[in-house]
């Protein structure tokens, strides 16, 4: 799955257009590197989102076909401190 559609169907970012843009900026890591939009996802991948005042890490658990509910969306990652 798409970076971008990942972090939407997770519920990581809200839009996936905020998603993508959030990516051009770069401010969005894939295992330690800077990643664009279209980076396809893996089970254990690790994704780091930069906000103005912190960094957030999460560790993905499960990769899905398509959408999920909101209640299945908490169970596709895990927060790393």
């Amino acid at each position: 799955m798409r970076l971008d559609k990942f972090l939407k169907v997770s519920r990581l970012i809200k839009r996936r257009t905020i998603a993508n843009a959030v990516s051009d900026m770069g401010r969005v890591f894939v295992n330690g590197h800077s990643a664009k939009p279209a980076k396809q996802l893996k089970i254990g991948d690790i994704i780091e989102i930069e906000y103005a005042n912190r960094t957030d890490k999460f560790e993905v658990l499960i990769v899905p076909v398509g959408n999920v509910s909101i209640q299945e969306a908490s169970n596709l990652y895990k927060n790393i401190e």
